[in-house]
């Protein structure tokens, strides 16, 4: 098939999977700040883009994270790194679902990945899949707990915001909210100050 027909076919499943919201400017720099242009990635590391965009159509590697609004497919710069640690694309579904001990929980992650839309997470691996998990999940429970400790609050807030990026405009589109940074992180920092009078965006990477 030609490369022309599986990048448009690519392009379809991606708004399938994330509806059609318009890119912006601010959106399209933020995309190419943080990640690569899929023919750019397959040059370097050896990969023809069209086998690539097979694999993201058959279910075995992951969608972009983003189409920019030139249409260049965009994509983490360490795209093919969880399969090369799997020891090939054919056992990384595997490898990667053993990493929860409930399979049906693992086989849903394995489907989240494969959506392309663990844009959430600088670099997207079981351990940081679970760690973001957990984090999400304590930060909330501490919100609810009128004792809550602030420092121990800060502490997770401030190793969920190493993990996660920025986010972008077009991210609150598809994913029809707010993002995890903004109530899990910004928010959290508004309502709780830090004594140092350090607030949002201070600590940590922010994309």
């Amino acid at each position: 098939m030609p490369e022309t027909d599986l990048k448009q076919q690519l392009a379809e499943r991606f708004r399938e999977v994330n509806g059609d919201h318009p890119m912006t400017a601010a959106d399209d720099a933020y995309v190419t700040t943080q990640f690569v242009v899929l023919e750019e990635l397959c040059a370097a590391q050896g990969h023809h883009p069209d086998a690539v965009r097979r694999l993201m159509l058959d279910g075995r590697l992951p969608l972009p994270g983003y189409l920019r609004s030139d249409g260049a497919e965009m994509v983490p710069a360490d795209l093919f790194a969880l399969a090369d640690e799997a020891g090939g694309v054919d056992l990384l579904e595997a490898w990667f679902t053993a990493h929860w001990a409930d399979p049906v929980t693992g086989k849903a992650e394995w489907n989240a990945y494969l959506s392309g839309q663990y844009v959430c997470l600088h670099s997207v691996t079981p351990a940081t899949i679970r760690r973001k998990d957990r984090l999400t999940a304590a930060i909330g429970a501490a919100l609810d707990d009128p004792d809550t400790d602030s420092a121990h609050l800060h502490a997770l807030v401030d190793e969920l915001d190493a993990l996660e990026p920025a986010f972008t405009a077009y991210d609150r589109l598809r994913f029809g909210g707010p993002t995890s940074r903004d109530t899990c992180i910004d928010a959290v920092r508004v309502r709780f100050p830090r004594p140092d009078g350090r607030g949002v965006g201070s600590v940590g990477p922010h994309g």
